[in-house]
C-alpha cells in the first residue's frame, strides 16, 4: 500500500477547531513535524479538511 508523507508547514492558531482536531489526529503536533501514514480514503479526508495547512507527498 502507498505511504503519504505529510507535513505541517502553517499553524493552527487562527484555525477553526475542526482543524486544530484533525491535525492533532494526523500526529502533527509541531510546526515542521513529519509524519507516514498509509494511503486510506480516511487519511486523504483528513488531508482535504487541512490542506491549506500541510504538504504532502506520495513515498
Amino acid at each position: 500500500m502507498k505511504q503519504l508523507q505529510i507535513k505541517l508547514v502553517r499553524s493552527t492558531i487562527a484555525g477553526n477547531p475542526k482543524q486544530k482536531k484533525t491535525v492533532i489526529a494526523l500526529g502533527l503536533t509541531k510546526l515542521q513535524k513529519t509524519v507516514v501514514k498509509s494511503d486510506t480514503p480516511t487519511i486523504r479526508g483528513m488531508i482535504k479538511v487541512v490542506a491549506h495547512l500541510v504538504e504532502v507527498k506520495e513515498v
